[in-house]
């Protein structure tokens, strides 16, 4: 019985030794992607500009990309943006194969709760860039650095808040 739990044993210790092995390879998949260059445009079409607000985005990964990556996909859009901080969507797009309301159509079906407004044409897209402002304004002082950290997201709000209006 001894000799039957010392095998057992030699195999166990032998099973892990050779089973956890440091040195890892990753396994590596080429997978074949279309790219927006591979788009064909038509350099005798005109092109406008459009910039317009969507409500109900609540982060800039699953929301925003996803938004700008369905609008870049459409036949005729040159290019695409999302800014998810100032809510704003900026499209060049063929005026003959993409329409205003074709955009507004393709943003609701990502989700019914992306909602367009103020939807214009531009001759060229805004460029102001959202409020980077630090913690450092009085809705953070006299706070614990915890505190402090906790409320440091409503504290740049705040503060841009102050900036817009002055």
């Amino acid at each position: 019985m001894k000799t039957f739990k010392n095998i057992i044993a030699i195999a166990l210790i032998t099973f892990i030794a050779f089973s956890c092995k440091n040195e890892t390879k990753p396994e590596v998949k080429t997978i074949e992607v279309a790219s927006e260059t591979s788009k064909k445009l038509d350099p005798n079409a005109t092109y406008a500009k459009a910039e317009f607000t969507i409500d109900g985005m609540t982060c800039q990964i699953g929301c925003a990309a996803t938004i700008q990556k369905k609008i870049a996909k459409m036949d005729g859009v040159k290019s695409a943006t999302v800014d998810f901080d100032r809510k704003l969507a900026m499209v060049e797009y063929n005026e003959a194969k993409v329409t205003p309301t074709s955009l507004e159509e393709t943003v609701t079906k990502v989700a019914d709760i992306y909602k367009v407004s103020d939807m214009k044409t531009v001759e060229g897209f805004s460029t102001k860039k959202a409020c980077t402002a630090d913690c450092t304004k009085p809705c953070c002082a006299n706070k614990t650095d915890a505190e402090k950290k906790a409320c440091a997201a409503d504290c740049k709000k705040a503060c841009c808040a102050e900036k817009a209006e002055a």
